[in-house]
């Protein structure tokens, strides 16, 4: 799951849709209008990508009600769709619906999915594209530091120094090595699915990683887990680093 935060709002669904096709690589607008032969419409979300030359065309209708979707707005939805040549419409629910909205939407190029479901049908893209390059924008020098090899600049460290820095390395390294797991260099060597969360259990080692990223379930709020935690690290190191420089 990318995240496990329900929009609690119609305004947080649209957002939070257009933020994930956003990250996986699509230009996005919200609330976009849209002249069709049946005169002009409102879009929630429409995302464009070019593929090879191409451009792919996703539109969003998305319904934050306490009842569920009828067939009549899957009706109309396949008919906007249809209109502007759209590749896919997905109409997300976060209450589900009715029966007689499947049998409308069957044939169709359209989709009615949940929230979750929603998430489901774009994740490896956006774990691809948006997750593991995350990991290596915010904590690549973390990843350095967790090496088994000491950085070229540690002989030249003081007696006093050199011990900060080797304490450092045992508290952060399991987490270091950790993170490995969720970088597109493992991505690129090892096409498997992306490591399960939570992680409790599932790993060799827990003792010194917090708790909250051992226990997140979504990749967005183990992402945000992990940067809490790795940035305050990156920036230790780098005080002993730099309070040796010439």
């Amino acid at each position: 799951m990318i995240t496990s935060t329900v929009p609690a709002t119609w305004q947080d669904l649209q957002t939070e849709t257009a933020r994930i096709l956003e990250e996986c690589g699509f230009t996005v607008e919200l609330e976009k209008k849209v002249e069709t032969a049946r005169g002009e419409v409102e879009i929630d979300v429409y995302a464009e990508e070019a593929v090879k030359g191409r451009t792919y065309r996703i539109l969003c209708e998305c319904k934050h009600w306490k009842s569920k979707v009828p067939q009549q707005i899957i009706h109309g939805f396949r008919t906007v769709v249809a209109d502007i040549g759209a590749n896919v419409g997905y109409i997300i629910s976060l209450n589900g619906f009715q029966s007689g909205a499947f049998s409308a939407a069957e044939l169709t190029n359209l989709e009615l999915v949940t929230w979750e479901e929603f998430q489901t049908a774009f994740e490896e893209t956006w774990y691809d594209v948006f997750f593991v390059n995350q990991v290596v924008a915010d904590l690549d020098p973390l990843l350095t530091y967790a090496e088994p090899l000491l950085p070229k600049w540690f002989p030249d460290l003081p007696e006093s120094d050199k011990e900060e820095f080797i304490a450092l390395k045992r508290k952060y390294d399991e987490f270091g090595w950790m993170l490995m797991a969720f970088t597109p260099y493992v991505r690129m060597l090892h096409k498997e699915a992306p490591p399960p969360l939570p992680l409790r259990g599932n790993i060799s080692s827990e003792k010194k990683i917090p708790g909250n990223i051992l226990d997140a379930k979504a990749y967005r709020e183990f992402l945000e887990a992990c940067v809490a935690y790795g940035v305050p690290a990156i920036e230790q190191f780098r005080a002993i680093r730099d309070r040796n420089k010439a």
